[in-house]
C-alpha cells in the first residue's frame, strides 16, 4: 500500500522557454490515496464478483474531480506495487482516449475538469521519463490521444521538451519515444514550408542525424543501440510518406542518412542474444532495424526513385537514383543470398526487399546490375521461397481452416515473401519475358522431370507444388503464345490431373486450383475436360479441407468453360450437399462466386433445389440436437445453411415470382431463428430477412407475423442488432404502408422514429410530437458523436416530413437554437487528415448516402420555414450550412470524397493494410508497383462476373449499393429538391431572395450555381430516359 509520506506528489509545471518550474502541490488524505490503490488491487482479484465490484467503484469514480491526477500519483510510485501502478495506468489510459476529444469543438470534453486536463498536460512528458516501459507503453497511448487533439494550437510544447531533451544523452530514449508519436501524427499530411509535419523535422532532423551517425558508427553496439536506432528509422519513415521534406534536398544531408542507411542494410546483424523461438526472433531489435531500413529505401525508391513518379522533388530522384538505386540493390541482393545457405532473414524483410527488386525490373540500368545473377536469384532463392515449406505444412497439420483462409486473403499476400517471390517471376516474365520465358518453362518441365523419374520414397513433392504454381501463375503468358500454347494440354494431362489424385495433400489442391486456371483451354479431346471435372467432383469430397476449398473454387472455371450442361446436371445433387457443408466449415468469398456461376448457368430450377436442400439440411440439423458438443455444431451448420440462403436470395433478386413459392419454408426458418436467441446468427437472419422484403412485390400476411417476434427479439435479446434491423422494418413499412397504419392486432406502430416519418409522410402527424420530445431527450444525454448524428437525423427526418410542424414542437420544448448550433458543429467538423468526422460511413452509419440524404432534406425544408417562425437563426447560416451538406453529399455520390483520396494514390499507390506496428490509419510502408501486382489480383478476385439480370450495371451514377433501403425517400434527389425549394422562395419572395443570394459568400455562390447545374443534368437525364421508355412502349 501507499505510504503517507507518498500521498503528496510534486507534479512539475514546465515553462514554454525551460524546464525550469513552478510546483503545484496536491494533498489529499492518506485513505484518499489508499482506498483507490485498494480498488485497484481489487481489480486485480482472482475472485470475479471482487473484480466486478472493484471496475464497477472505478467506473464511478472516474468523472471525480482531481481522479486523474490521483491516478497519476499512484502511476508514478515507486513504493506502490507493480500491479497496482498498471491497472491504474490502464485506467487512466482508457479515460483519456473515451473522453479527451480528438475533435476541436466536441462536447466530449465537458465531463473533464479544466485544471485536470492542464494537470494532465503539465506532467505527461515528465513522467513518460520516470516509470518502466510496462507503464511507458500506456502513457504513449495517452500522449498519442492528446498530441491529436491539441498539437500545435492548444499545446505546442510537446516539440520543445523533445528539442531539450533529445540533447539530454540519459533522455535520448524518452525523447525519441515522444518524436515518434509527433512525426506519425502528421505522417499523412505534406510536410511542405509552414505545415505542422515541415516544423517536425526543420527543428528537429539535425539533432537525430547526429545521434543517429554516433549510433552507427558504434563498434559492438547494444541492443539497446537497436532500439534507438528504430525510433529514429521510424520517425524518418513516418516524415517521408507524403513526400520529401524540404530538409533532405540538401546533397550533404541527404547523403549522411543514405551512407548511414546503406551502413546499417549491409552490416550483419550480431549474432550473440538472438532469440531461438522464430517469434521472438523477428521481432528482435536488430532484426526490427533492418526491417525499417528496408521499409525506408522501398519508400524513397518507389514514390521519390522514379523520373515519372516525381515533380517538384525532382532533386531528390537525381540523387536518389544516381549514387544509391544500385547500391541499395547489391545490398539487398547480398542480404537475400543468405537464404540460398538456409541462414535466417525474416519472412518481412524478404518480402521487402523482393519488392524491390521487382520494381527494379523494368529500369533498365537495375536490371543490368541483377541479369549477371539472375539465375542464381530465380533457381536457388525465388523458387524455393514459392514452394510449400514446414510453415505451411504445420499450419496446414493443425488449423486447415486458417491454412485455407490465408490462401485467398489478399491482405496476407501483401507480407508474404512467397507471394512477393510469386509476383518477382511475374513481373520478370511481363516485363522481360523474351529472355526469360523459356527459362521459366524449361525450369517448369524439368522439375516435373524429375519428380517423374524420382522413386515415390524420394519424389520431390514440394518442388513439383512450386513448379504447379508458376505454372498457374503464368497462365495468361503460356495460353497466349505459341509453342507454349500448344503444348498446354499434354502438360496438364500428363503432370497436373495426375496430382489429384496425389497421396500429398497439397499437391492434390495445388493441381486443384492449376486445373481451374487452364479450364478454359481448347482441348483437342474432350475426354480430357470430362476426366479433370470428375476428378475437381471427386476432390469435393476429400479428407482434407483445403483441398476441397481449392476444388470448389476451380469448380467455377469447369462449369464456366463446359459446353455441354448435360455433363454438370447428373452430379448436382452431390454439388449441392458439398457446398452446404464447406459453408458450414470456413467462409470464402470464393466459394461465393462459384455457387452463382452455378446459379447463373442453371436458372431458376437449380436454384429452387438449392434453397430446398440447404432448408432441408437446416431442419436435419436443428432436429438432431443430443448433447452440447452436437448442439454447437449444428449451430455452425445452420448459420452456414443461413449464409447460403442469404446468397441465393441475394442473386436472384430479378425473380420476385420466386420468393413467392419459397414464402412458406421461409417464414418457418425465420420463426425458428428470430426466437432461437441465437445472437451469432441474427445478423445474418435480418440480412435474409432484408432480401425478401426488398424483392418481393408484396409483403404477405405470413411475413408481416415474423414483425411481432422480430421486435420481441430487438427488446429482448438482440438489442445490438437494432441499427441492422432498420433495413427489413423500412421495407416492411414502405411497401405495406396501409397495413401498417390501419392495423391494431398487433399494432405495428411502435417508437420506430425515422422509418415511421420517412414512408408516412403527412399521415402521423400525431407522432411527431411525442417522437421529437424522446429525440431530444436521448440527444441531450449522450456525449457519443456518433449517437448525436443518430439523433440529429431523427430531427432531420421530422422536418422533411413537416418542417413548420417541427420547428413549432422544437419551439415549445425550448431547443432551437441548441439543436441547430449542435448539427452545424456536427458538420463543420473535420479529423485531422481534413475528411469530414461526422455523417460518415461507419459501423454505425453503414448506408451513408442515406444518412446524408435525409441530412441535406431536413435543411433544405428548414428553409420553407417562415421566417416569423424561425427568429432564433439566420437565413443566411442556414442556407450556409445547408450548401455545405449538398456539397458534401455531391462529392460522396461523384467519389470524390476526400478521405478517399488517402485509399487511391494516383500514382499506382501502395498496399492498403500494414503490420500493426507499421500502420497509421490503415496505409503501408511498402511500395507501389509491387504491392500493386498483388492488390490488381485482390480486384480480379474481387470482381463478380456473375449477374442473374442479364446486364450491366444501372448506369445511374446515384444509385447506392450501401444496403439495399428501400423508401420514398430513395426517390427524392437532394439537390433537385433544393434547386426546387429556392426556386419557390424567390416566386414568394423576390427581393428577399436576391438580398440572401447577394450577401451570400463568393465560395457558396460557387457551391450553388454547381448544384444548379447538377440538378439540371439530372433533370434532363431523367427526361431523356422518360421519352426512351416512351418510344420503347410506343
Amino acid at each position: 500500500m501507499l505510504k503517507q509520506s507518498r500521498c503528496f506528489l510534486l507534479l512539475h509545471h514546465r515553462g514554454k522557454e525551460s524546464s525550469a518550474a513552478c510546483h503545484h502541490h496536491i494533498c489529499f488524505g492518506a485513505m484518499d490515496l489508499q482506498s483507490l490503490a485498494g480498488i485497484l488491487h481489487a481489480a486485480l482479484s482472482p475472485n470475479p464478483h471482487e473484480r466486478k465490484e472493484a471496475l464497477h467503484s472505478l467506473d464511478q469514480l472516474q468523472y471525480a474531480p482531481q481522479h486523474l491526477v490521483r491516478l497519476m500519483q499512484i502511476i508514478v510510485d515507486n513504493n506502490c506495487d507493480m500491479g497496482v501502478r498498471h491497472v491504474a495506468s490502464i485506467h487512466f489510459k482508457n479515460f483519456i482516449v473515451k473522453n479527451w476529444s480528438p475533435i476541436y469543438g466536441s462536447d466530449v470534453q465537458h465531463r473533464m475538469l479544466q485544471s485536470d486536463e492542464d494537470m494532465v498536460r503539465d506532467n505527461i512528458l515528465i513522467f513518460i521519463t520516470q516509470v518502466p516501459p510496462l507503464l511507458r507503453i500506456q502513457l504513449g497511448e495517452c500522449l498519442k490521444t492528446i498530441i491529436n487533439s491539441d498539437y500545435p494550437v492548444k499545446w505546442p510544447h510537446p516539440l520543445e521538451w523533445v528539442k531539450h531533451n533529445l540533447r539530454c544523452e540519459e533522455e535520448v530514449y524518452c525523447a525519441l519515444f515522444v518524436l515518434q508519436i509527433l512525426s506519425k501524427r502528421f505522417m499523412l499530411i505534406s510536410t511542405k514550408k509552414g505545415a505542422p509535419g515541415y516544423h517536425i523535422v526543420e527543428e528537429t532532423f539535425p539533432h537525430l542525424r547526429y545521434i543517429f551517425n554516433r549510433l552507427v558508427q558504434i563498434v559492438n553496439p547494444s541492443l539497446e543501440a537497436a532500439d534507438l536506432i528504430k525510433f529514429i528509422c521510424k520517425i524518418f519513415w513516418y516524415s517521408i510518406h507524403v513526400d520529401i521534406p524540404q530538409h533532405l534536398f540538401d546533397q550533404d544531408i541527404f547523403d549522411v542518412w543514405m551512407v548511414s542507411f546503406l551502413n546499417l542494410l549491409e552490416r550483419p546483424v550480431p549474432s550473440e542474444g538472438q532469440p531461438v523461438d522464430p517469434e521472438l526472433r523477428k521481432s528482435w531489435g536488430w532484426w526490427k532495424v533492418k526491417k525499417w531500413i528496408a521499409n525506408i529505401l522501398n519508400r524513397l525508391f518507389t514514390r521519390f526513385g522514379q523520373f515519372e513518379m516525381v515533380f517538384s522533388q525532382r532533386t531528390v530522384f537525381t540523387m536518389f537514383h544516381k549514387h544509391y538505386a544500385g547500391k541499395i540493390l547489391e545490398c539487398h541482393l547480398n542480404l537475400l543470398n543468405v537464404v540460398r545457405f538456409g541462414d535466417y532473414l525474416p519472412d518481412r524483410v524478404i518480402n521487402l526487399i523482393l519488392q524491390y527488386l521487382t520494381i527494379s525490373i523494368s529500369r533498365r540500368s537495375l536490371y543490368a546490375l541483377i541479369q549477371p545473377r539472375l539465375d542464381v536469384l530465380l533457381f536457388e532463392i525465388i523458387f524455393p521461397l514459392i514452394c510449400f515449406n514446414d510453415n505451411d505444412q504445420k499450419l496446414w497439420d493443425e488449423d486447415p481452416q486458417e491454412y485455407a483462409r490465408k490462401g485467398y486473403d489478399i491482405f496476407e499476400d501483401m507480407h508474404s515473401p512467397s507471394t512477393a517471390a510469386m509476383d518477382f517471376v511475374s513481373e520478370l516474365v511481363r516485363k522481360r519475358g523474351k529472355e526469360n520465358l523459356q527459362k521459366c518453362i524449361q525450369f517448369i518441365v524439368e522439375t516435373f522431370k524429375r519428380y517423374d523419374e524420382a522413386s515415390i520414397e524420394y519424389k520431390p513433392y514440394r518442388q513439383k507444388d512450386g513448379a504447379l504454381r508458376v505454372f498457374g501463375t503464368l497462365h495468361d503468358k503460356f495460353k497466349e503464345i505459341e509453342p507454349y500454347k500448344s503444348e498446354l494440354e499434354h502438360m496438364l494431362v500428363h503432370h497436373v490431373f495426375p496430382e489429384l489424385n496425389s497421396p500429398v495433400g497439397h499437391l492434390r489442391a495445388k493441381a486443384a486450383w492449376v486445373a481451374g486456371q487452364y479450364a478454359h483451354i481448347s482441348f483437342s479431346y474432350q475426354n480430357n475436360f470430362q476426366r479433370a471435372l470428375q476428378c475437381i467432383v471427386l476432390r469435393l469430397q476429400d479428407s482434407e479441407l483445403p483441398v476441397r476449398v481449392d476444388s470448389f473454387v476451380a469448380l467455377r472455371s469447369f462449369i464456366e468453360a463446359c459446353k455441354d450442361m448435360n455433363e454438370i446436371f447428373p452430379i448436382l445433387p452431390r454439388l449441392l450437399d458439398e457446398f452446404s457443408k464447406l459453408m458450414n466449415e470456413v467462409e470464402n468469398e470464393a466459394l461465393v462466386f462459384t455457387l452463382e456461376t452455378m446459379l447463373d448457368k442453371f436458372g431458376e430450377d437449380f436454384t429452387l433445389a438449392l434453397y430446398y436442400n440447404l432448408a432441408g439440411v437446416f431442419w436435419r440439423r436443428m432436429n438432431t440436437i443430443k448433447d452440447d458438443d452436437e448442439a454447437s455444431r449444428n449451430r455452425a451448420t445452420g448459420s452456414g445453411c443461413l449464409r447460403a440462403i442469404s446468397i441465393i436470395l441475394e442473386s436472384v433478386s430479378c425473380l420476385p415470382d420466386l420468393f413467392v413459392q419459397i414464402e412458406p419454408t421461409f417464414v418457418l426458418i425465420m420463426r425458428r431463428m428470430l426466437t432461437n436467441n441465437d445472437q451469432e446468427s441474427f445478423k445474418k437472419v435480418l440480412e435474409i430477412l432484408s432480401h425478401v422484403t426488398c424483392f418481393s412485390r408484396t409483403i404477405s400476411p405470413d411475413m408481416w407475423s415474423l414483425w411481432p417476434l422480430m421486435m420481441e427479439a430487438l427488446t429482448d435479446w438482440a438489442t445490438n442488432f437494432f441499427p441492422n434491423a432498420l433495413v427489413p422494418i423500412n421495407h416492411y413499412i414502405s411497401k405495406g404502408t396501409a397495413h401498417f397504419l390501419t392495423c391494431k392486432e398487433p399494432d405495428y406502430q411502435q417508437s420506430l422514429g425515422n422509418v415511421i416519418l420517412s414512408n408516412c409522410r403527412g399521415q402521423v402527424d400525431h407522432w411527431v410530437s411525442p417522437f421529437i420530445s424522446i429525440t431530444v431527450e436521448r440527444l441531450r444525454q449522450t456525449d457519443k458523436s456518433y449517437l448525436e448524428c443518430h439523433f440529429i437525423q431523427m430531427i432531420a427526418d421530422a422536418l422533411y416530413y413537416n418542417a413548420t410542424l417541427t420547428i413549432s414542437i422544437l419551439k415549445k420544448l425550448g431547443v432551437v437554437s441548441e439543436i441547430f448550433h449542435l448539427w452545424f458543429d456536427l458538420l463543420s467538423q473535420v479529423q485531422k487528415n481534413g475528411s469530414r468526422a461526422n455523417f460518415r460511413k461507419s459501423v454505425h452509419f453503414p448506408s451513408l448516402k442515406h444518412e446524408r440524404k435525409v441530412c441535406c432534406l431536413g435543411l433544405t425544408s428548414l428553409l420553407t420555414v417562415p421566417a416569423d417562425q424561425l427568429q432564433e437563426l439566420a437565413l443566411g447560416d442556414m442556407l450556409c450550412a445547408t450548401l455545405d451538406a449538398l456539397h458534401v453529399y455531391k462529392d460522396q455520390i461523384n467519389g470524390t470524397l476526400r478521405d478517399k483520396k488517402y485509399y487511391e494514390d494516383e500514382d499506382g499507390g501502395d498496399g492498403l493494410y500494414a503490420s500493426d506496428d507499421e500502420m497509421y490509419y490503415g496505409f503501408p510502408n511498402d511500395g507501389y508497383q509491387a504491392n500493386a501486382i498483388t492488390l490488381g489480383k485482390c480486384f480480379a478476385r474481387a470482381t463478380k462476373p456473375f449477374n442473374p439480370h442479364g446486364g450491366g450495371d444501372s448506369g445511374d451514377e446515384y444509385s447506392d449499393d450501401d444496403e439495399e433501403l428501400q423508401s420514398p425517400v430513395q426517390e427524392v434527389n437532394p439537390l433537385v429538391f433544393f434547386v426546387d425549394t429556392l426556386k419557390a422562395m424567390q416566386s414568394l419572395d423576390p427581393s428577399g431572395f436576391k438580398n440572401l443570394h447577394q450577401t451570400l459568400d463568393p465560395v457558396y455562390q460557387h457551391i450553388a450555381r454547381n448544384i444548379a447545374r447538377s440538378a439540371e443534368e439530372i433533370e434532363n437525364e431523367k427526361l431523356e430516359k422518360a421519352i426512351i421508355n416512351m418510344s420503347l412502349q410506343e
